[in-house]
């Protein structure tokens, strides 16, 4: 007799994007699929990794040792409310496995970062979806979903794949009115790239809560998403309980050489950041001259809606395929008219903006 599921939730777990370069005819050369950093990292952080390679034989002992005081330095917080892991989805699986089981639930806006479902799925927990406000997360809609079961409230601000974001005093309601039982999640990986005045950083909050968790990652504004580091603020127990279920030996070596120097070059993140909120309003301002309904975004990446069946979002991905051109589409109904295009260089950003005008216009 085959060997059935370990947890029946696992059955529950589904893909949440559309494709992937691997699956690209021809290969695409045009990344903006990901939202990666198209300016790259740091020449320090690649210097760096590079040297460490040196001695890639060995694991890294203890890797919060070496990153959580640098992590502490940069960021201005507490070293022992810090821990590291494999980029900031590691650590929500941690924290899915530490605080979710049997009987409990996972709160979430309905269209928010389409993978952590399946965090709970895999504990055998119920996840509970709540509608939004034109992809924005709706506090009311929230806190009406919350219950005795409710363990984890999920929350990434900015939003991905939408770009939205809940200002402070939202985020602050919403905490509100939270059982101390239930623990905020706050993934905040597109923090560094928001410009709103009323967005409040996620470390904030969680210095003055014990039921809220932050986390952050080095794929986006550093250009590390190769490397594959990410870290978690939030109250002691919560840190405690995310290292216990690391692996043993959760970062490598030229990972962690890569990310203290990524720390140490300012300017280049400064620059980076700026590139993008320019790449990001020039972008909007394209698609919107063509007509295109663009949801506003505090992100490196913008989300377009398609207008009809005629110009569908899958065939605007085709279309943009054939080109070499990689951009995103999401499994969730909710995005199935909808593509996401992550900034990029200027010229890049050129010529899928002329792809998709030509697309509209009926030309391949």
């Amino acid at each position: 007799m085959a060997v059935s599921r370990a947890k029946q939730g696992i059955e529950r777990i589904k893909p949440h994007m559309i494709g992937g370069q691997a699956d690209a005819v021809p290969p695409a050369s045009i990344l903006l699929n990901s939202n990666e950093s198209a300016f790259g990292a740091s020449p320090f952080a690649r210097q760096a990794a590079r040297a460490a390679a040196a001695n890639i034989e060995r694991y890294v002992e203890n890797v919060d040792h070496f990153l959580v005081p640098a992590l502490a330095e940069h960021f201005g917080l507490d070293a022992a409310r810090i821990t590291t892991g494999q980029g900031s989805d590691d650590l929500l699986a941690r924290l899915a496995r530490g605080y979710l089981g049997p009987g409990t639930e996972l709160l979430r806006s309905a269209n928010s970062y389409l993978k952590v479902p399946n965090y709970a799925h895999a504990n055998d927990a119920d996840v509970v979806s709540v509608p939004d406000i034109n992809f924005k997360p709706s506090v009311d809609a929230l806190i009406a979903g919350l219950t005795e079961r409710t363990r984890i409230v999920y929350l990434a601000n900015p939003e991905n794949p939408a770009g939205t974001y809940l200002t402070g005093a939202e985020v602050r309601k919403l905490h509100a009115a939270m059982p101390d039982t239930a623990l905020l999640v706050l993934d905040c990986a597109y923090e560094e790239y928001v410009d709103a005045p009323d967005y409040e950083p996620g470390h904030v909050l969680v210095e003055e809560a014990e039921n809220v968790v932050m986390c952050r990652t080095f794929s986006k504004i550093y250009g590390l998403a190769g490397a594959r580091v990410g870290w978690l603020y939030g109250p002691e127990d919560v840190v405690d309980t995310a290292r216990r279920l690391a692996l043993t030996f959760p970062v490598a070596s030229p990972s962690v050489a890569a990310v203290i120097a990524a720390m140490d070059d300012v300017e280049h993140v400064r620059s980076v950041r700026a590139a993008n909120l320019e790449g990001r309003c020039w972008l909007t301002d394209q698609m919107t001259d063509l007509g295109l309904e663009v949801i506003p975004s505090q992100t490196n990446f913008i989300l377009v809606h398609m207008p009809d069946a005629d110009f569908s979002a899958a065939a605007c991905d085709t279309v943009l395929r054939q080109q070499g051109i990689a951009i995103r589409r999401m499994v969730a109904p909710a995005y199935r008219d909808y593509i996401r295009i992550t900034i990029g260089h200027p010229t890049d950003m050129t010529l899928v903006r002329d792809a998709i005008a030509r697309f509209l216009a009926g030309a391949s």
